[in-house]
């Protein structure tokens, strides 16, 4: 990690209304032995805290692209001490929070105040065992006012059974970018179906080759894919049950899918993150099925793909033929509390800034905001701003409403378990299809590894 160090100053009080946003669907967990907010009946906190210092330093993980919020929070409190560590935000489900939590944990002591994490799935094992991580939000911490004004099914993957243990940072549905410029100059329809989307990909592979509709280079490609396409093949039942369904219709159907448009070259294997990837696409993506942040970490990005303005549109969630469309998560990211920090005041302060000030979720951000206000604030600035073409905020206010609730958040990382069995087996030749059984092993092992009956 690497570490820098920030003071910041004391909070001050903010009536935040309640504002009727966005539903963002998603599988309320429920986890056993859940700590914090059974044990604390005399804590104003709800569960039994550190010894309290006001005066001392927060430790803030991140990762690099929040550090643009802890410095916009210095900036507005800075009499309150931050120390900011670095590190790679457990993206991919590389298992980094954890594995160092459990070090501390063996240790006895140097956990962090607060931690971000892109995995959703973190709060399932930090709110868990004898002395979970996750400090539980919603028993007496922080005021229900607060929590009640972020959008609908927002802090649903973090609830474990029926308490929050952590604020999401932004929405992260899956809409379906394109540019608006290429279809017009190549005469296309833009599909609205994952047949259609086929058709046109196997069609731009043969009139307009170099061309992409789709990128399978990344490891939350099955969130973008498979979870659109309503493939039950990440789910969890009640509290150890795990189910992954390879055969099902739905799944097959998108490893089809996506084994044609490969094949045909109009589905790549890049990173979209990848240097690689901004030179031999920019210009060249006439679809890309992402989610919403993707519009501040790709077309915006002057670093990235840098779009020209009034060329990229975020059309609506693609469905199958005669079905109701449906959509897929990305990330998001979730910031965390320690239930073993000795300045939880400080470390509320931050995490209601960071979530829902204006400073940085509507100035900063490059995603939607998980805050109803500030999301609504976000949504007025894209619009003004003018740089998306089409109908930018009804589309991602509408695909927020469509996640599919057939997809869990269980105690590990599909992600992971993506990059390591399908990836490189793609990358050597391999069909999706053939490599389904092999995906599907490996997912029920990693469930069973961490305590689910596979079902």
């Amino acid at each position: 990690m690497s570490l820098r160090t920030h003071s910041a100053g004391h909070t001050r009080s903010r009536r935040l209304g309640l504002v009727a946003a966005l539903a963002a669907p998603a599988l309320v967990l429920s986890a056993c032995g859940g700590g914090g907010s059974g044990s604390g009946a005399d804590s104003p906190y709800g569960f039994e805290a550190e010894e309290q210092d006001a005066d001392s330093a927060i430790t803030v993980w991140v990762d690099a692209s929040r550090e643009p919020a802890i410095d916009a929070f210095t900036k507005v409190h800075p009499d309150i001490p931050v120390n900011v560590e670095t590190y790679d935000g457990g993206a991919n489900g590389s298992g980094s929070f954890q594995t160092k939590i459990t070090a501390f944990d063996q240790a006895g002591s140097g956990w962090p105040d607060v931690v971000f994490s892109t995995q959703n799935n973190d709060a399932a094992w930090a709110a868990v065992g004898q002395t979970p991580f996750a400090a539980p939000l919603d028993q007496g911490y922080f005021d229900q006012e607060f929590l009640d004004g972020f959008t609908p099914g927002a802090l649903d993957p973090t609830t474990i059974d029926g308490t929050v243990y952590g604020l999401r940072n932004d929405l992260a549905s899956v809409v379906t970018w394109y540019d608006q410029s290429l279809f017009d100059e190549f005469g296309y329809e833009v599909p609205t179906t994952w047949e259609e989307y086929e058709e046109l990909g196997e069609r731009v592979a043969e009139e307009h080759p170099g061309y992409i509709v789709g990128s399978v280079g990344d490891a939350w490609a099955p969130e973008v894919y498979f979870w659109g396409a309503e493939a039950p093949i990440n789910t969890v039942t009640g509290t150890d049950g795990f189910s992954a369904d390879m055969s099902d219709p739905n799944t097959v159907k998108m490893a089809e899918t996506l084994d044609n448009l490969i094949e045909s070259g109009s589905v790549v294997q890049d990173s979209v993150f990848d240097a690689e990837f901004v030179q031999k696409y920019t210009g060249k993506v006439l679809m890309l099925p992402g989610p919403i942040w993707f519009s501040g970490a790709l077309f915006q990005n002057k670093d990235s793909l840098d779009a020209p303005e009034g060329t990229i549109a975020a059309g609506l969630p693609l469905a199958w033929e005669g079905a109701e469309p449906v959509t897929g998560n990305v990330g998001g990211g979730t910031w965390f509390v320690s239930q073993h920090s000795t300045n939880l005041e400080a470390a509320k302060t931050l995490l209601e800034f960071v979530t829902s000030a204006d400073e940085y979720q509507v100035d900063l951000a490059p995603g939607l905001p998980a805050y109803a206000s500030a999301a609504d604030k976000w949504l007025e600035n894209q619009a003004e701003s003018g740089y998306f073409a089409g109908d930018f905020a009804e589309n991602v206010t509408t695909a927020s409403g469509q996640v599919w609730d057939g997809w869990g958040y269980p105690r590990f990382s599909q992600e992971a378990v993506f990059a390591k069995t399908v990836t490189p087996e793609l990358a050597a030749g391999k069909n999706l299809v053939d490599l389904l059984p092999d995906w599907q092993t490996a997912l029920e092992n990693e469930a069973q590894v961490n305590g689910y009956t596979v079902e």
